[in-house]
């Protein structure tokens, strides 16, 4: 009878208090660890503070995928001064993948490289532009010389000196 009174007496020991293990969580106590209110970080990297909250407490539903939610979290980490990369590397075992996937360029072939800028985008040249300029610059030397506006020493042929009033 004494032995179960001695189990009650005792006091419960609590279980250890475990550190952060997600992104959100790391994040949180990083800023907070700085002393850094939400809002001044959302003020700070122009994320609104139902991102932060959402990033905080993993809510990956009402957050962006893929690249968007990898410089997010970048950005943040970058912030607080923490180390990037194991973030990033956390964030894919948490969430899966959110590096950028190469994209595959359909008919390659038919663009020379002559005609590809520096960002595989297709060259536009102002021919077009550069044609509609000089004509109007034509037209408006020739009423130029026809209304007296340029002098005579300006004109060197003779043709163009038989146009003036």
């Amino acid at each position: 009878m004494i032995q179960p009174l001695l189990k009650e007496a005792q006091p419960e020991v609590a279980a250890p208090v475990s550190e952060p293990s997600g992104v959100g969580a790391t994040l949180r106590g990083l800023r907070e660890a700085k002393r850094l209110s939400p809002g001044e970080v959302s003020a700070r990297l122009k994320f609104t503070a139902r991102q932060l909250e959402a990033l905080e407490t993993e809510q990956w539903s009402r957050l962006p995928t893929g690249v968007s939610l990898r410089g997010f979290v970048k950005n943040y980490a970058r912030f607080l001064e923490a180390d990037v990369d194991a973030l990033l590397v956390l964030l894919d075992t948490q969430v899966g993948s959110t590096a950028a996937r190469p994209v595959a360029i359909a008919h390659a072939d038919s663009l020379g490289p002559a005609e590809m800028n520096m960002q595989g985008e297709p060259a536009h040249r102002p021919w077009g532009w550069l044609v509609i300029i000089l004509v109007l610059l034509f037209v408006a030397g020739f009423y130029a010389i026809e209304r007296g506006w340029v002098p005579d020493s300006w004109l060197i042929f003779d043709w163009l000196k038989s146009l003036q009033k």
